[in-house]
């Protein structure tokens, strides 16, 4: 392994603050747990696993590729994360600004199979994952990576998105639960959204500063 624990770390705790957010693949989820049950709700959790690897993969390794074509990409591509974080920053607390509490309709008589598929689904067309890892392979020293480090990456990442929405599974799959998530899904937001914000302004003062 040649990339330091440290950028493994940042990389997870930015997907795990993405994660925690309210976006397409934690409502379906919710929702499928409320209307299908707890098995349905970690069928959906477990295909959620399945789809962050894949995009871990296809765009750290494409990443990969397009450095030892262009080397310059690599600061280009920095600085396009750091337009994305403040991007996903802004949204975040404006959503956490209005306070607005939203509604979950359940997913009704699905089984195992349907949905993890729809879950495979939902986050393969999320745009939330593409600009995320965009965001996060802008961070991460993808051009130094090599196959160890890749698969630590995937492997991590994979292990964290399937525990998160395998809580969210087993915990928000009452509507009870459910609404007072939502609720309180302000103060995660506005949380994350400091996060990204502050995270930014390192990432493009490291940028301009150079080595």
């Amino acid at each position: 392994m040649t990339i330091p624990l440290a950028s493994f770390l940042t990389v997870w705790a930015i997907l795990a603050l993405n994660i925690l957010s309210p976006g397409p693949n934690v409502l379906n989820t919710i929702t499928t747990a409320m209307g299908s049950g707890r098995p349905a709700g970690l069928a959906s959790a477990a295909a959620v696993g399945i789809g962050i690897a894949l995009w871990c993969l296809v765009t750290s390794l494409g990443l990969t590729a397009l450095f030892l074509v262009l080397p310059g990409a690599e600061l280009a591509l920095t600085l396009v994360a750091c337009c994305l974080l403040v991007w996903f920053a802004s949204r975040f607390l404006r959503r956490a600004l209005t306070r607005k509490v939203g509604t979950l309709r359940e997913r009704r008589g699905d089984t195992l199979a349907s949905s993890f598929l729809r879950s495979l689904s939902v986050n393969a067309t999320n745009p939330k994952a593409l600009t995320t890892w965009v965001a996060i392979l802008g961070i991460f020293p993808t051009a130094e990576a090599g196959a160890a480090d890749i698969a630590l990456l995937t492997v991590g990442a994979s292990a964290l998105s399937v525990s998160i929405h395998t809580c969210y599974a087993l915990l928000f799959s009452t509507q009870g639960a459910a609404r007072a998530w939502l609720k309180a899904s302000h103060v995660i937001e506005g949380a994350t959204g400091l996060f990204f914000l502050g995270f930014a302004a390192k990432l493009a003062f490291g940028a301009i500063a150079g080595p």
